[in-house]
């Protein structure tokens, strides 16, 4: 039974057209039920976060037949501007093993060695297994991903330097301002990302954070943890004065800040430099923000050119990381008994890091 994977991420589709496919976490298990009904999968995990949408899945069936129900499966509904083909990527026997273990370790993503996509996967996992939607392969291919993050993480230094999204957030937060110990800060969106943002902010000096949130109760514990204060999410424009650094990361399927609500709002402020770092998809705000002055928009792709400079540091220790991998999928692949498929479409990682160097 071929394990398989399609999935599309931050190399092969921008934001814009990541955002078409991001799957609300509310009805992940919803779409685990019918995706084995409507396609051929015997078990199935599905991947959705801000950098990739991804699906594993185990057949008896041919595994390019999979893989086209699967493509079909998120496609339907979806008007997207862009090939197909050159969103998706598909992997099949080892090369989806493979690509696994990399997602697992930070090696695919788009701050190399970041830890959160870990806590993603298994959340992932824990919520198919929940759903009886995993059997032997799976498990057995994910438990192995675990292992082999966790060993990646003790024995390399691929996790040197800044290595999460809100690290690269702060980053990007000091190269506006000089100093945070005199800025405010506004998280919208109380979920982990967020938390780690706010936490990162303050370790740097921030004065005060706020925090809001649909769920009024989750923002106040949230802002409880972080000593600073919650805010009402329907009126959180009411303290904007005071803002000077917002971090959005909701779940909202329309723009929390536009263009058209900002501008009045940055005009009580008196034109001070304002920081918004979007890291929702689909995204909080509206790119049009970025054109007002004194403004300052970037969103998940946009942290890409700061995780460049990063790259150069851990570049030497992907090498280690990949003979941990390779060693590891063989090992799996043999207790599986499953034939190697070569890889399509996604470059070897050195390749990779090597373009995003050049490109920092």
């Amino acid at each position: 039974m071929p394990i398989v994977c399609l999935g599309l991420n931050h190399r092969t589709a921008p934001v814009t057209v990541r955002e078409r496919f991001a799957l609300p976490e509310g009805e992940l298990h919803v779409l685990l039920g019918a995706l084995r009904e409507r396609t051929v999968a015997k078990e199935a995990v599905i991947l959705s976060t801000c950098n990739r949408v991804e699906i594993y899945a185990a057949t008896e069936d041919e595994p390019q037949v999979l893989l086209n129900e699967l493509r079909a499966f998120l496609l339907k509904d979806r008007e997207v501007d862009a090939d197909p083909d050159e969103i998706f990527y598909e992997h099949a026997g080892e090369s989806a093993v493979r690509h696994l273990f990399n997602v697992a370790s930070g090696l695919d993503s788009m701050v190399l060695g970041e830890t959160e996509i870990l806590g993603q996967l298994k959340a992932a996992y824990q919520l198919a297994l929940d759903q009886k939607a995993t059997s032997g392969r799976l498990n057995k291919a994910f438990q192995k991903a675990f292992n082999v993050a966790k060993q990646i993480r003790t024995e390399t230094n691929i996790q040197r330097g800044s290595v999460s999204v809100a690290n690269v957030a702060v980053e990007l937060a000091g190269k506006i301002f000089d100093e945070l110990n005199d800025r405010t800060v506004m998280v919208i969106g109380a979920g982990d990302t967020s938390e780690k943002t706010a936490r990162a902010l303050l370790s740097r000096g921030a004065r005060s954070v706020m925090v809001s949130n649909r769920s009024y109760d989750r923002a106040k514990d949230l802002a409880d943890e972080l000593g600073g204060r919650a805010v009402d999410y329907d009126h959180w424009e009411t303290e904007f004065a005071a803002i000077d650094i917002i971090i959005s990361s909701t779940s909202a399927p329309h723009y929390v800040i536009d263009r058209k609500k900002l501008e009045p709002l940055q005009g009580i402020r008196q034109h001070r430099p304002l920081l918004l770092v979007d890291i929702a998809v689909p995204r909080d705000i509206e790119p049009e923000v970025n054109f007002m002055e004194d403004v300052y928009l970037y969103n998940i792709d946009d942290l890409q050119a700061i995780a460049g400079n990063y790259l150069r540091l851990r570049h030497e220790e992907i090498v280690k990381c990949e003979s941990i991998v390779d060693a590891t999928t063989r090992e799996l692949i043999e207790s599986l008994n499953v034939s190697p498929v070569p890889r399509r479409q996604n470059p070897p990682l050195s390749s990779a890091g090597e373009a995003s160097a050049a490109q920092s």
